[in-house]
This record gives C-alpha cells, structure tokens and sequence, in this order.
C-alpha cells in the first residue's frame, strides 16, 4: 500500500516518518539510547539515515487484561525497547516552537508501551503540540535492587526530547511531562530527581499510583525475594538467566500480598532521587496539575468473583482496618456519598480514596503550603459499558485526556454516547492549554476553598468536593 511519507532534515540526520490523513506527521520507532541488562541507558543521537515508519519493540511483559485490550502488541518484545515516537501537526518546521508533551505509560511498571492505541498522540498534536510517547524498562528488568533503570530510561529520552525535539517543530525549553497511573507516579519520581531538574517544565500526573513508590529499604528487600526465587546470589548472576526465567521470577512474586502492590516501582535514595521523594517533589516550583478518578478501583473490584460474597460485616471490618476509631462516621459518609453501592463496593470506595485521592490531596496540600503553583481535577463521568459496573474507573479517563475515543477497544469501555464528545474535546484542551500557557483554565488550587475541575458530562469548577470525605483521611 502507498503511503505519503515525511522527512525531517537535522544537522546530522535524515528521519523518515508517515504523513497522516489529517496533513501531521508521525515518526514511529526513533532510537534514543542503548542499553545491556542491567546497565544504564547510553544516549544515542539522531544521526544519518533513520527509517521511523515502524513501532520499535517494547519491553518484555506479560501483557494483562487491560494492557491487551488497549492493543498491545506482545509479537513485538525485545530487552531493547529504547524507542519513541513523535507526533506532529502539519505544516512545522524547525522554527515552529511548539509546546512538547511528553507522554510516560502506565500498568504497574510491569506491563505498557508508548505506542498502544489510546495514547496515539495525533489528536493532541492537532492542537498545535508535538508529543513523544516512549518505552522504558519495566519489572524485574526496569526496577532492581538500588537501580531505577527505568526512570534512568525516561530521562535518556527527555534528554533526546531536549537535544533534537526543535528539529521535529517542538520547543526544548517548553517540555510537559505527563503520565497515567504508573506513568503518574513516574512524573512524581521525576519531579523529585536532581537529574531531571532541566530536563522539563511543567508535570500532569493523571490517577498517579504514588503508594508504588518504595524506600530504598523496600527495594532492596524486593531483590532479595528475587534473588532467593531465581536462585542466585547477585545481580551479575541474575542477569546470566534467560529472559523467560526472569519474568517466571517477577510472575511469582507478583503473586504474593503486597499492600501497595510496589514489587518494581522507582525508589528513593537511589540514582537521582531523593530520599524524601515526596517532600522533594512538593517543593518543586514547576507547575504541577494532579487529579483522580472517582471510583478507580471499581476497574478491579467489578469482575472481582467474591463480590456477591461480601457481608456487611466484611465492611464493617474493613472500615475499622482503615479509619480506626472513627469508622462508624466513615461508614455513614460512605453510605451518604455512595448511595445504593453492595458493601462490595463500598469498599472498594475507600480503596479508591486510600491508594489515589487520598495520597493526591496530601501532595497537594504540602505544595500549596510552599506557594508552588498547583491544579487539581476530578473525573467523574461514569461509563455505560458492562451495565454501568465500571463507573469512572482507573484508566478510563485516558481516552478523553488524549482525544482518541475512536481508538480500538475505546468504546468497548465508554460506549459511543455523544455526551463523550465535548468531554474529551475539553479534557484534551486543557492539557494543551497547560502546556501552552503554563497553566490549565481553571482556578489554581488553594488549601482554604480547594477549586477542583470536576469532568464529567458538564464540566464544573467545584469547592472541596465531598469534604466530609477528605476529612476521614484528615483527621487520622
């Protein structure tokens, strides 16, 4: 099949990418680094004859639900996945100096790539932006022991963004870095490493698993669970197995209770991160956007098989677990905001608030007691899609922030109500708008009225929404 190409001219290399339908360009597949297992990223720079028609690998997995349905790819896994991918608008040049927006996957560092479907980045690149979407290091080969080789990752392809990003018609001093659920705790670690301190400008972090982020101690605990499994004394010996072994061992641990489901994760104290992760990245002056979803966990807890099981004893206990001597009150709010909801779900409320809202608000909090400037949001658009079971669950607010409610399996999650329509539209705008202008439309976060966008069918700008909620978690 015949397809018009486009070329972007650097001073050392010819880039061969795809013209899109819409008049933009995409450049799949664009090396920024190389790296052996176990070793740092070494930064590679765009030189001679690159061919950027293609999707580069991604890093080994073992692909989950929700990352097949986004449709990944798993034909396509190498250990070498340092690759890219850039989107531009039509008619740029290297004059053009738009904002970048500089996109970071999610699945639990352990599964995604840059290039699946709902994160194609033309619709934003639309609206006058160029976007990088990456790959980088995951599980047991990204986050080991005191090495984050997968943040090591992200920052090799910000300093590609930074060295070649005007080239493809973006500006190297205007970087957004922005990223769902792990890729939201990514922009969280990056904010809090020395390293990454020129490396962008303003961070949107969208349902960020910020409780995934460990000590240095619980890294290291993690590799020795490794180690026992694999049966090996060091990484040099770890790094001898074949690679099916390797993500036999991260299978099994990822089998095993974990609280904070914080196996592979970046950790603190290592690298360039600080040990007061995120004290650092509350003081960070950049501008910052944060926001959740209101039932993020219901994308678990609605195919869970012991739902039907749950008692309101089960509840009970479990409001005791988590508020102490003031679940009773917590069950009362509960009840008063999530009218209706089994005990199952219920639960699964506070799990929302205790792993996302929670954790958001107290970073939040902390930066507005140090004047950084700070903006908060709230999606709540619940999705028909399997009987209205899901709610406005973990990851489905990503095909509104991008735009791509076409994309493959997204109505299979929204459905194809038109009320979608200007919700994406106003999601998308508002982070191009943030990454134009410095900051969203919307008022600036402040610990006395809380200004918070709430996205749904109507967009609204509401004050401290459900307090009495906020307030359980306050008040312990």
């Amino acid at each position: 099949m015949n397809q018009e190409l486009s070329v972007v001219t650097t001073p050392r290399a010819t880039v061969t990418g795809r013209r899109r339908a819409d008049g933009g360009s995409e450049f799949r597949g664009i090396r920024y680094a190389t790296g052996a297992r176990y070793e740092h990223p070494v930064d590679v720079a765009l030189q001679g004859s690159v061919s950027a028609l293609e999707y580069g690998p991604i890093c080994p997995q073992v692909p989950g639900f929700l990352e097949q349905t986004l449709g990944l790819d798993a034909s396509s896994m190498d250990e070498d996945c340092f690759f890219l991918n850039v989107y531009t608008p039509q008619d740029v040049s290297d004059s053009s100096s738009l904002p970048v927006l500089f996109w970071i996957h999610g699945g639990a560092y352990t599964n995604g790539a840059g290039s699946l479907d709902w994160y194609h980045g033309s619709s934003l690149a639309n609206r006058h932006t160029v976007v990088v979407s990456i790959n980088y290091r995951l599980g047991i080969l990204g986050f080991l022991g005191e090495e984050n080789f997968g943040t090591e990752d992200m920052m090799s392809a910000l300093r590609w963004t930074r060295e070649h990003i005007a080239s493809f018609g973006g500006n190297p001093n205007n970087i957004t870095i922005f990223g769902e659920s792990a890729g939201g705790s990514a922009v969280v670690s990056l904010m809090a490493a020395s390293e990454a301190d020129t490396l962008f400008h303003k961070a949107w972090a969208m349902s960020p698993s910020i409780g995934q982020l460990r000590t240095r101690e619980r890294a290291l605990d993690v590799q020795t669970e490794i180690f026992t499994e694999a049966n090996v004394r060091t990484t040099s010996e770890l790094a001898e197995l074949p690679l099916q072994r390797l993500l036999d061992v991260q299978t099994a641990l990822l089998s095993r209770p974990s609280r904070e489901f914080d196996w592979f994760a970046p950790a603190s104290s290592c690298n360039t991160i600080a040990s007061n992760l995120l004290e650092t990245a509350s003081a960070d002056p950049r501008p910052f956007v944060i926001g959740t979803n209101k039932d993020e966990n219901k994308l678990w807890a609605a195919f869970n098989p012991s739902a039907s099981t749950v008692t309101q004893q089960d509840w009970t206990q479990h409001a005791t677990k988590i508020f102490q001597q003031n679940a009773t009150r917590a069950q009362t709010v509960y009840a008063e905001h999530r009218p209706g909801e089994s005990p199952h779900f219920l639960m699964s409320a506070v799990d929302t608030d205790v792993a996302f809202r929670a954790r958001a608000w107290s970073l939040v909090d902390q930066r507005c007691r140090q004047a950084n400037p700070t903006w908060m949001y709230w999606f709540t658009w619940a999705t028909p899609a399997f009987g209205g079971l899901l709610g406005s669950c973990h990851a489905l607010d990503i095909p509104f922030a991008f735009d791509n409610l076409d994309a493959p399996g997204g109505e299979m999650f929204t459905g194809n109500g038109a009320e979608r329509i200007p919700l994406a539209k106003r999601f998308a705008d508002e982070v191009v708008h943030f990454a134009t202008q410095c900051h969203p439309s919307w008022q600036q976060y402040n610990i006395t009225s809380r200004p918070t966008l709430q996205l749904d069918a109507e967009v609204t700008l509401v004050q401290d929404p459900e307090s009495a909620i906020r307030e359980l978690f306050t008040a312990q």
